[in-house]
């Protein structure tokens, strides 16, 4: 019955964007000076419509671990549409492979590429550090510094969100379990709380609620889809290349 009623729904999705492209070609073959901004207008519905018919049938939350679920549940319950729309768990093609993005929230104040770590302990790191060290007791752990590891997700949506300034897509990491940094909290890298206070604190509009949602599309058709597959692909190339899953 699931997949009936999704298969359903996805042809009466295509059919409705059928109908409303059909509409805009009559439209543009009647005004002919019209065509570029029709076909720009074009590209931007479909992008958009899919990208929103394709988060209906992927549910982000399997995939997410207690730290992610954390923070998914603190934005949507503070930051909401039309200003805000949160992404999780998206996995982007590069030209090494792919690489995946904890978070990405899109408002009009800016775009926020977010990388969560669910830690306790102390934590000691610097921005500059190859790598951070948790203390758990009397244990040590050393993991990638989450600033180093986070530039790749957010140079790869720069490079799709074009259309912004690089300034305006920033990159976040947020602790969302108790831990305590040892070390000056480097800049950039926030608790949850902290985060989420930062968020309110950004005011100044960078973008309009339309170029909002036509990041948003632009997001969601460049996806991979939300699958297992997915996952498990993205861990072995980065078996590959590092020697290990971070």
């Amino acid at each position: 019955m699931v997949v009936g009623a999704g298969l359903w729904a996805t042809a009466d999705f295509l059919g409705a964007v059928d109908g409303a492209l059909s509409g805009i070609r009559s439209f543009a073959a009647s005004a002919p000076e019209v065509t570029a901004f029709v076909a720009l207008l074009v590209a931007f519905a479909t992008g958009f419509l899919l990208g929103r018919h394709r988060t209906r049938f992927f549910r982000t939350d399997v995939f997410q671990n207690r730290g992610e679920a954390r923070l998914s549940r603190a934005l949507i319950g503070r930051f909401g549409p039309p200003d805000y729309h949160l992404l999780n768990h998206v996995t982007l093609r590069v030209d090494d492979g792919t690489t995946q993005v904890d978070h990405v929230l899109v408002s009009r104040f800016g775009v926020f590429v977010i990388e969560t770590k669910d830690y306790r302990g102390w934590i000691f790191g610097s921005p500059d550090s190859r790598q951070w060290t948790q203390v758990l007791y009397r244990a040590k752990f050393r993991f990638q510094n989450p600033i180093h590891q986070n530039q790749r997700h957010v140079l790869a949506v720069r490079a799709l969100l074009d259309l912004l300034p690089a300034e305006a897509v920033r990159p976040v990491v947020v602790f969302t379990g108790t831990a305590e940094f040892k070390t000056a909290m480097p800049d950039g890298v926030f608790s949850l709380e902290g985060f989420l206070s930062y968020v309110e604190s950004q005011t100044v509009e960078v973008m309009s609620a339309n170029r909002v949602q036509f990041c948003v599309g632009r997001l969601e058709t460049a996806r991979l889809s939300v699958t297992k597959e997915t996952d498990i692909e993205h861990v072995q190339r980065l078996r590959r290349r590092y020697g290990s899953d971070e």
